[in-house]
């Protein structure tokens, strides 16, 4: 559901699969062929999100700004199952693992992988090429050509699901 607030309207770009019973509230802009399934949460009230193109909003995940910091997510972003984007910048080509949780004013570098659960906390900064683990979060290795070959195929593998969703439309 698209909703408009405080004069903002979201902005979805071409070939997006937005979910029934997804919400994407105000200042929200969302880049071609990206997606946001079920049960995910994007609100903009505050301050603007931006999410590029190619980019999975997975089930259950929230997106939300708080006064000064806004959300940026970029590129073959895939957001796992139940995580949280608080306020925080994202990189493009990097996998946010399940449940995992970046807060106010966090910044993940491209090519980054954060692993299921971990908190990235406020006003920390994940190195480009990283993979980081833990609570809090903190790196623990460089990403190798493997890790990287994952980011590129869970975003492909997301695309190609999303391209099914939009065929089938709606009962």
């Amino acid at each position: 559901m698209l909703i408009s607030i405080n004069g903002k309207k979201p902005k979805i770009g071409e070939r997006v699969f937005v979910a029934d019973n997804a919400y994407v509230v105000g200042d929200v802009e969302v880049g071609s062929d990206s997606s946001i399934w079920f049960n995910a949460v994007i609100r903009a009230e505050v301050e603007s999100i931006k999410i590029g193109s190619e980019t999975s909003i997975q089930d259950c995940c929230v997106l939300h700004t708080d006064a000064g910091h806004k959300v940026t997510v970029g590129d073959r972003v895939t957001v796992g199952h139940g995580a949280i984007l608080h306020g925080c910048q994202i990189a493009s080509n990097c996998i946010i693992g399940i449940g995992a949780r970046v807060l106010n004013g966090a910044k993940v570098g491209e090519w980054c992988i954060i692993g299921s659960g971990a908190v990235v906390t406020e006003g920390s900064e994940i190195p480009p090429y990283s993979l980081a683990l833990g609570v809090p979060a903190r790196v623990v290795r460089p990403l190798t050509e493997d890790d990287k070959k994952r980011i590129i195929e869970g975003a492909a593998a997301y695309l190609k699901l999303k391209n099914l969703y939009l065929k089938i439309g709606k009962l």
